[in-house]
C-alpha cells in the first residue's frame, strides 16, 4: 500500500506560524496530508470533510471552544488536536477543558506521536451526543484501539483491572464503537445483590411467580435484548447461579422464573472482575466452563500510575464535570506535578475524589498543592512516573525522584525550630476554610517530624515516608512557610 492510500486528511490551523518543509514531511510519513488554513471560516469548511483538526492557540484558547461548538452541530465530528508550547501548562489544561481531543507539544513532530496521540477518543452515545473518554497516554492508546477492534465482533469480552480502574467505561466504549451501539446498554453489579434477587432480577418473572411478584418483569436479558449486557464483578456472583448464567449464554435463551415459555436472546456479554478467577476456579468459587465462555477475549486495563500520560488530562475532566456549570478552577504546575508523582492506589475514582475535594477547598481559580488530599492518608508515597509514559504536553513537568549520593543527617529537633508555626493550631479567626487546611497541613506536619525523629538522616525518613529526598525537602520547605490567612493561600495560586 503506498503512501498516499494510507494517509488521511488533516486540518492546519496554526495561529503562530506557518508550517516548516521539514516538518510538512514528518506529517507524511506518519500518514497525515495537511490542509492549512488561515481563519475560522476556513477551518470550519474543512472539517466536515476530515477526521482531524489540528489547532495552535496564541495566548487563550477561545478558538478551541468556538470550534468545540460548531463541532456540534456537525454529523459527524472531526477530533480537535491543540498544539500548545511545552512551557504552558496552564493553557493545555485548559485546551482539554474547552474541548480538546488531545494536546500535542507545539514543537513535536515525532512519527510516534502523531501516529498514536493524534487519534479521536470520542464515542457516540445511544442518544446521538458525544461522549469523551479520556485515553492519552500510549497505553491507553493501545487498548483503545485493541477494544474497538473487538467491538466489530459479537465475541464475549472479560475486562480486568483493580478496582476504580474503570472498567464500566471500558465496556461502555466497547458498545458504543459496537455495530450494536443502537440497542440499549444495560449493566449489574454482581456484587451489590443478594442470591434470593439475582436470579428474578437477570432472568426476569412472571407475576404470582413468588411474594411480592405483583406483575410481570422482564429480566435484563431481555432488557440488553439487540444490545449489550454488562456484568460487573461477576466473580462474586453466587456459586448456584452461575450454571444458570452459562446455560444461557450457550443456548440463548431463557425461562422466566414462573413461565413455562421460551425466551430467545441476541445480546453481546461484557464481564468485569478485579479478582484473580483462576484462583477463583481453584478454590472451587468460580465454574471453569463459565469463565471459558466469558473469557472468549480477555482486556486488562492497567492501573492509573501505569498510564501517567491520563492523569492530568482526566483532573482536568474531573474539575469540569463537578464545577456544575461554573468556571472551574485551573491545575497549578505544582500540583500537577503532585498528582503526576502520586501512586494513586484508589486508580481513576481516587482522582475523582482529590478533584472533588480540590475544588471544596480552592477559593481562588487555581488548584494548588495544599487542595489536594489524597485518600492513602497513612502512606503518603510518591512514586516517578516512568519517562517513556507521561503525556508528551507534560514532559517538563518532572516527577519527582531520589538524588544521587547522600544527605548529612539531621534531627528532627532542627526542622522543629524552623518552623514559624505550630502546623496543628489554626489562626482563630474562626475561618472554615483555613481550619481545614490547617488540619491537613497539620496531618502532614506530624508524619513528617515522626519520621525525622525515627530517622538518623533525610533519605532514611524519606523511605519511611514511601517519598523520594527531594520531595522531603520541597515538604519541609513548604511547612516553614508563614500563613497568615486564607488570602494566603489563594494569593500564592494567582502569582
Amino acid at each position: 500500500m503506498s503512501m498516499s492510500e494510507q494517509s488521511s486528511n488533516i486540518v492546519w490551523f496554526d495561529l503562530v506560524e506557518r508550517l516548516g518543509e521539514i516538518e510538512r514531511e514528518r506529517l507524511i510519513e506518519a500518514g497525515l496530508r495537511q490542509l492549512p488554513v488561515r481563519n475560522m471560516t476556513e477551518a470550519l469548511t474543512l472539517a466536515p470533510s476530515v477526521d482531524r483538526v489540528v489547532v495552535r492557540p496564541v495566548d487563550d484558547t477561545a478558538v478551541i471552544a468556538e470550534l468545540r461548538k460548531r463541532f456540534a452541530q456537525l454529523p459527524k465530528q472531526p477530533a480537535l488536536i491543540a498544539r500548545i508550547d511545552r512551557d504552558r501548562f496552564e493553557l493545555a489544561v485548559q485546551a482539554m477543558r474547552d474541548g480538546a481531543d488531545n494536546v500535542i507539544p507545539a514543537d513535536d513532530f515525532s512519527i510516534a506521536t502523531w501516529k498514536t496521540r493524534s487519534r479521536a477518543a470520542a464515542m457516540p452515545t445511544n442518544d446521538g451526543r458525544e461522549k469523551t473518554y479520556v485515553f492519552t497516554d500510549p497505553n491507553s492508546q493501545t487498548l483503545l484501539a485493541l477494544a474497538q477492534r473487538v467491538a466489530r465482533s459479537d465475541i464475549s469480552v472479560l475486562i480486568s483491572g483493580p478496582t476504580g480502574v474503570g472498567k464500566e467505561v471500558m465496556a461502555r466504549v466497547l458498545h458504543e464503537s459496537s455495530p450494536r451501539s443502537k440497542a440499549p446498554f444495560v449493566a449489574l453489579n454482581c456484587a451489590t445483590l443478594p442470591e434470593s434477587l439475582i436470579e428474578s432480577i437477570l432472568f426476569g418473572h412472571e407475576k404470582g411467580s413468588f411474594t411480592g411478584a405483583a406483575q410481570s418483569r422482564a429480566g435484563l436479558f431481555e432488557q440488553a435484548n439487540g444490545g449489550t449486557l454488562f456484568l460487573d464483578e461477576i466473580g462474586e456472583m453466587p456459586y448456584p447461579l452461575q450454571s444458570k448464567l452459562l446455560r444461557v449464554l450457550q443456548e440463548r435463551e431463557l425461562t422466566r422464573l414462573g413461565s413455562s415459555t421460551t425466551v430467545r436472546l441476541d445480546f453481546r456479554l461484557v464481564a468485569a472482575t478485579n479478582r484473580d478467577l483462576r484462583l477463583a476456579i481453584a478454590a472451587r468459587e468460580f465454574r471453569e466452563d463459565l469463565y471459558f465462555r466469558c473469557s472468549a477475549f480477555r482486556l486488562a486495563i492497567p492501573a492509573l500510575a501505569d498510564r501517567p500520560g491520563d492523569i492530568l488530562p482526566l483532573a482536568a475532566l474531573f474539575l469540569v464535570k463537578h464545577s456544575n456549570g461554573a468556571q472551574p478552577p485551573m491545575l497549578s504546575r505544582a500540583s500537577g506535578e503532585a498528582l503526576l508523582a502520586y501512586h494513586w492506589p484508589g486508580n481513576v475514582r481516587e482522582l475523582e475524589n482529590v478533584m472533588q475535594r480540590a475544588l471544596v477547598l480552592c477559593t481562588g481559580g487555581v488548584v494548588e498543592t495544599e487542595h489536594l488530599v489524597f485518600d492513602d492518608i497513612a502512606d503518603r508515597s510518591f512514586a516517578p512516573v516512568p519517562s517513556g509514559n507521561s503525556m508528551a504536553i507534560f514532559e517538563r513537568v518532572t516527577p519527582v525522584s531520589s538524588p544521587v549520593g547522600g544527605v548529612p543527617p539531621m534531627k528532627a529537633k532542627d526542622d522543629e525550630a524552623a518552623m514559624p508555626f505550630s502546623p496543628a493550631v489554626g489562626s482563630g479567626n474562626g475561618d472554615e476554610y483555613l481550619g481545614l487546611h490547617s488540619s491537613v497541613r497539620a496531618t502532614e506536619y506530624q508524619a513528617i517530624m515522626n519520621a525525622i525523629r525515627g530517622s538518623a538522616s533525610r533519605n532514611e525518613a524519606a523511605a519511611r515516608l514511601g517519598i523520594s529526598p527531594r520531595t522531603l525537602r520541597y515538604k519541609l520547605a513548604r511547612l516553614r512557610e508563614p500563613m497568615s490567612g486564607p488570602m494566603a493561600v489563594a494569593s500564592e495560586g494567582m502569582a
